[in-house]
């Protein structure tokens, strides 16, 4: 006998408003399962923004609060968790605000703006005996995950190189202008928080969690916004004499989101586009070369039914593969309301997010040294 679906988990965003740059992303793809719901929210500090939003949301006037302080203290016993959509510098102190009082947290990259930041939201969790996850996006595309399997099984060998690249147009394009908060640079350049975070995460995700050793890195500044760092290149040693290469920015012009992975083993090798994201390539040591999607035979992964909303043919993207994280988190939560939560490889939280830091941080001393740095 079929069970009866779960109700909808509650959602309270804390930015996220209709001008921000993931906040409407979030809203439809937390819902697009029916995992979520979105109950209440700030977000905005602009109360047209605000309202604006909230209507949009269809959020009701009393659960539309003007702070986020006024929503935390507000709402403590309607929901099931806060999602933190505000720009990365105000994140630390949201976040844990949000675990001291009790929340289950679901946190936009970065998560922070240092890996010390991290480390005392890390301590929030641990002390409050709290749920956090942080969404990094690009791993919940099927075929990155269906990429992910081949390498745990070892169809591809032993991986020796790989190659992640994340170009961007957006602080060189005509007319471009960025968020203010994006143009100011801390330890670590945003342009790092924004991209760099998920180079460092899509390695992680796909070898099973191989740790950076040392780095050496060259940080560049090409676009029309002053002295704030653009461009960041990054040769690593990982576990496992594992070579990483990564190229991050902002302006290659042509490239909208150019996000490229290339993973060579010994005995067979892969890549996946951003901008095609249902094929993914496979090239064996014999001179085959095939192009897998969700629909082939060999996807074990990514033909399974939650992938695939619409069959294969009809692409899935961006907030499709944000959904598919969010089906993710609320699986964990609810564990974690029920005290019974186990690993879950596609969740991810402060300790992954505070090695991803230390690993920008130590290609910004590099870019500074010139030399090799451990991270």
């Amino acid at each position: 006998m079929a069970h009866a679906p779960l109700p909808p988990l509650r959602l309270g965003f804390i930015g996220g408003a209709l001008n921000s740059a993931v906040g409407y992303t979030h809203y439809n793809s937390s819902r697009l399962d029916g995992h979520f719901r979105v109950d209440c929210g700030c977000f905005s500090r602009r109360p047209e923004i605000n309202t604006e939003t909230a209507q949009t949301y269809s959020i009701q006037p009393e659960h539309t609060h003007a702070s986020w302080g006024a929503l935390l203290e507000s709402e403590t016993r309607a929901l099931d968790a806060i999602v933190v959509l505000t720009p990365t510098p105000d994140h630390r102190e949201m976040v844990v605000a949000a675990l001291d009082a009790g929340y289950p947290v679901i946190c936009e990259k970065a998560l922070a703006v240092s890996s010390d930041e991290c480390r005392g939201i890390g301590e929030a969790v641990s002390r409050n005996r709290g749920f956090l996850a942080v969404t990094y996006n690009y791993s919940g595309y099927p075929m990155v995950r269906e990429l992910r399997r081949m390498i745990a099984e070892g169809r591809l060998g032993h991986l020796q190189q790989i190659h992640v690249e994340i170009p961007q147009e957006g602080f060189l394009r005509q007319a471009a202008a960025p968020q203010a908060w994006r143009l100011k640079d801390h330890a670590v350049p945003t342009v790092s928080l924004d991209l760099g975070v998920h180079a460092h995460h899509l390695v992680h995700f796909l070898t099973g969690g191989k740790a950076p050793l040392e780095v050496i890195g060259d940080q560049a500044t090409y676009g029309q916004f002053g002295n704030i760092v653009d461009n960041v290149y990054c040769l690593a040693h990982y576990e496992d004499d594992l070579r990483v290469q990564s190229w991050f920015g902002k302006t290659a012009l042509g490239n909208r989101n150019g996000l490229r992975i290339r993973v060579y083993g010994s005995l067979a090798s892969a890549e996946w586009f951003q901008m095609q994201p249902e094929d993914l390539q496979l090239n064996q040591a014999d001179g085959r070369r095939s192009l897998i999607d969700r629909g082939a035979d060999d996807a074990g992964l990514a033909r399974q039914v939650r992938y695939n909303r619409f069959k294969s043919g009809h692409p899935s993207g961006f907030i499709e593969a944000f959904a598919n994280l969010y089906t993710d988190i609320a699986d964990q939560l609810r564990q974690h309301q029920s005290g019974t939560m186990t690993r879950n490889d596609f969740v991810y939280g402060a300790q992954e997010s505070g090695e991803g830091l230390r690993f920008l941080e130590a290609i910004s001393r590099s870019a500074r040294t010139r030399k090799w740095e451990t991270v």
